[in-house]
């Protein structure tokens, strides 16, 4: 089968064998390139492999049939079940987890992707291909809601117009959150105006402090961390989404003296996002630049990571084969 392989230093279209595995083998339809891809490839982590981890499928082989022709979304982290964290339902933090196409386990950039059942969502009848592909980086955004006191009304910012900041934007204003998304294009402040969001060009808020009860940086910048905190509220939360490459320095006077409480925050619960995307409570096409059949995946990944560019997809499988 085929398969975007970042291997050696070098990202790569190869010819490698289909998943032989007691796992579930989905045959994947399409797959998303994100940020944390293109971190790989510039060196964030040792990863060596098959890239991906955003996809969207169909099930191709099973230890259970009933499980074999269904259209299907996945947990990106396959954890042991038996550590303490796992144990303790804190099982994306189990330390002997792999993930796909991130940490010790093939990727969706693929003809086929092997997990097990576990990891498997199947996706409802009302979503398309087109918005679950979207299901992981939905999840991820939708997990800021179960770790911060929220109610609807309150203030909220969003730093950063990129994927993730539009989708957190687009779950707290499903919520009823006052979200104000704020970045550096206008092309993308107004798919998210478009969808009922207010939104600010940074450079407005540049002298500003102080305005915001929660804020959640998604920008991925250098700075953005200063920008968050100088944002905050006293007693308010910074919930930190990005995984920027530069170390982050400030004197810790930042948060001590307002007493601001920092949130680190991750992946997220698939079945919330597929209800939200069910429920279209959240329309994620907008975001989508460009469709590549796989075998143009080292130009797609070009286009991904060209700087302003929204989505990127890798159509794996034409959503009308069959397994």
């Amino acid at each position: 089968m085929k398969a975007l392989r970042f291997v050696n230093g070098q990202l790569q279209l190869a010819e490698i064998p289909r998943p032989d595995t007691t796992e579930a083998v989905i045959q994947v339809t399409y797959a998303g390139i994100c940020a944390t891809d293109a971190a790989i490839v510039r060196g964030y982590t040792s990863f060596s492999g098959t890239l991906g981890h955003e996809f969207v499928g169909v099930v191709a082989a099973a230890p259970d049939a009933a499980w074999i022709g269904r259209r299907v979304v996945g947990d990106i982290n396959v954890t042991c079940g038996t550590c303490e964290a796992c144990q303790s339902g804190n099982e994306h933090h189990c330390e002997q987890r792999t993930v796909i196409g991130i940490r010790q386990r093939d990727g969706a950039c693929a003809e086929y992707l092997a997990l097990p059942l576990r990891n498997l969502y199947a996706v409802p009848d009302a979503v398309s291909d087109l918005d679950a592909v979207f299901a992981e980086p939905l999840a991820a955004a939708c997990r800021i809601l179960e770790q911060i006191s929220w109610r609807p009304g309150q203030p909220v910012a969003v730093l950063g117009d990129g994927k993730l900041g539009q989708l957190i934007a687009q779950v707290l204003h499903a919520h009823g959150l006052a979200v104000t998304l704020i970045g550096r294009h206008a092309r993308k402040l107004a798919i998210a105006a478009k969808a009922g969001i207010a939104t600010c060009h940074a450079d407005e808020l540049q002298s500003a402090t102080r305005r915001f009860e929660v804020v959640v940086e998604a920008s991925g910048r250098a700075t953005g961390f200063a920008d968050a905190l100088r944002l905050v509220r006293p007693r308010g939360t910074v919930v930190l989404k990005s995984t920027s490459e530069t170390p982050w320095m400030l004197p810790p006077a930042a948060v001590v003296v307002p007493e601001v409480t920092l949130v680190g925050s991750r992946c997220g619960d698939i079945p919330t996002a597929l209800a939200l995307l069910a429920a279209r409570r959240v329309n994620p096409q907008p975001l989508i630049e460009a469709v590549y059949d796989l075998d143009d995946g080292q130009r797609a990944f070009e286009h991904a990571t060209t700087p302003g560019v929204l989505k990127v997809l890798l159509r794996c499988h034409p959503p009308e084969s069959t397994p």
